[in-house]
């Protein structure tokens, strides 16, 4: 198979879509189909009907994918280079301190080459990822992305609609007792969670479940799930636009101006399309609908294999620290997809 998408949950289920794909503006009738875009929401039909669909298992993958016998990639990557990114990180600090912004997150993106073997072998890693992460993939030829999110967008299911704030990070080496103290790291989560109920109350009654952790891949975060009861029914497709890009991986104030800034951030710093992007599926039958922020990934192209991360700037934002931190989440990238040396 060379055409495919992949969607994951939590709890294991999974479903595999071979091409060709026929595309949508809304969801189809009848489910079966994932949303694909990229972070800018350049694509007017981003539901993605699979010519077939499959239920995806650790025991059938191999088999459904063509891979059996097919070896690990091996990547040589580049060391990163400072200089691009340690001048979006000052323009946008200075913006912040003189109050234009409140938040916005650059990406570094690291880059290497397909030494040998096959990405598609990396399936089987985030089939395999813990059950706090999402699974998602799309692939053509080779060329594409993949990775395991722990960041839920929303999930729609009847009149009830679930999201999270997933923001701020622990420092390396830091205990639990000190994280949960770190005023930057709880200012740069509560910016999430504030645009978030703001936006969800126009939707309906909007609850939040206290602040808690969440560990993925050796990272730890700050999490609260928010829910809401629908005032009425909501169509995914045009939810997306409304909460995408949250500041999680976005800017706020979200304007025009700074969206626009935004995305001139991630055109110098050449950050691939699909970081940050919502990606989804819509499950057959029951009509659910899940929607996350594709996170925790990478993307490959002719051989050349792209790691991104991000950062969350904000007033307390040191660089030396926001620099170690982009480094552990493309460490954790490599630790769940066995990457590392």
């Amino acid at each position: 198979m060379t055409d495919f998408a992949l969607f994951r949950l939590p709890d294991g289920r999974a479903w595999l879509g071979e091409g060709p794909f026929t595309a949508h503006a809304t969801a189809p009738a009848g489910g079966g189909a994932f949303y694909i875009n990229d972070f800018d929401l350049s694509d007017p039909q981003p539901w993605k009907q699979p010519a077939k669909l499959h239920a995806l298992t650790l025991e059938n993958h191999a088999a459904l994918l063509h891979v059996n016998g097919a070896q690990p990639p091996v990547i040589n990557w580049a060391k990163p280079a400072t200089e691009w990114f340690k001048m979006a990180f000052r323009r946008i600090r200075r913006e912040v301190q003189a109050r234009r912004l409140e938040k916005m997150v650059p990406v570094l993106t690291e880059v290497g080459s397909l030494a040998s073997g096959s990405p598609m072998k990396l399936i089987e890693r985030i089939l395999s990822s813990p059950s706090n992460m999402w699974a998602y993939a799309h692939l053509n030829d080779g060329n594409g992305f993949l990775g395991a999110t722990p960041e839920l967008l929303f999930r729609v299911r009847g009149d009830e609609l679930e999201t999270m704030a997933l923001a701020g990070t622990a420092k390396p080496g830091s205990s639990v007792e000190s994280f949960q103290n770190d005023v930057k790291e709880i200012d740069e989560h509560e910016i999430v969670v504030r645009y978030l109920t703001d936006r969800l109350t126009q939707l309906g009654t909007v609850s939040r479940e206290p602040r808690q952790l969440c560990q993925t891949s050796g990272l730890t975060h700050f999490q609260s799930r928010i829910t809401v009861k629908l005032s009425q029914q909501a169509d995914p497709a045009s939810l997306v636009p409304f909460l995408h890009p949250t500041p999680a991986v976005g800017c706020l104030p979200r304007n025009d101006a700074t969206l626009d800034r935004l995305r001139d951030y991630r055109r110098q710093l050449k950050v691939p399309l699909f970081f940050g992007a919502p990606f989804g599926f819509v499950e057959p039958v029951s009509g659910t609908t899940h929607l996350v922020v594709a996170i925790r990934g990478i993307a490959c192209e002719s051989g050349q294999v792209k790691l991104p991360s991000g950062c969350g700037i904000v007033g307390g934002s040191a660089f030396d620290h926001e620099w170690r931190e982009l480094r552990l989440k493309r460490e954790a990238v490599l630790r769940l997809l066995g990457l590392q040396a």
